[in-house]
């Protein structure tokens, strides 16, 4: 069984993330094997009392970088955007971000 700090890494802060706020939709950093089950229950086991509607997540892979010959690549990156209920708290977190 996966602990729920392990599954959500990390709030992505960025422009697009900011106008989400309002709407109560946020865009989470989580872990590449996790699904959206997974990323529902450990969200609202973090924050006490939210209401989650819907997970949508998306897969980023890494750029390819150089350095003379040698060639690698960055990590790969999974994002979960949330969506609370209408009726749900705002995540605390976020709360003076607006």
């Amino acid at each position: 069984m996966k602990i729920a700090y392990d599954i959500i890494r990390r709030p992505v802060l960025t422009e697009k993330g900011y106008q989400g706020i309002g709407e109560k939709k946020y865009v989470f950093e989580v872990a590449v094997d996790a699904n959206k089950v997974e990323i529902k229950n450990a969200l609202e086991q973090i924050f006490k009392g939210i209401k989650i509607e819907s997970v949508n997540t998306l897969r980023v892979l890494g750029k390819i970088k150089r350095q003379g010959r040698t060639q690698g690549r960055r990590p790969e990156v999974k994002k979960a955007y949330v969506t609370l209920t209408e009726d749900s708290k705002p995540i605390e977190f976020f709360e003076g971000m607006i």
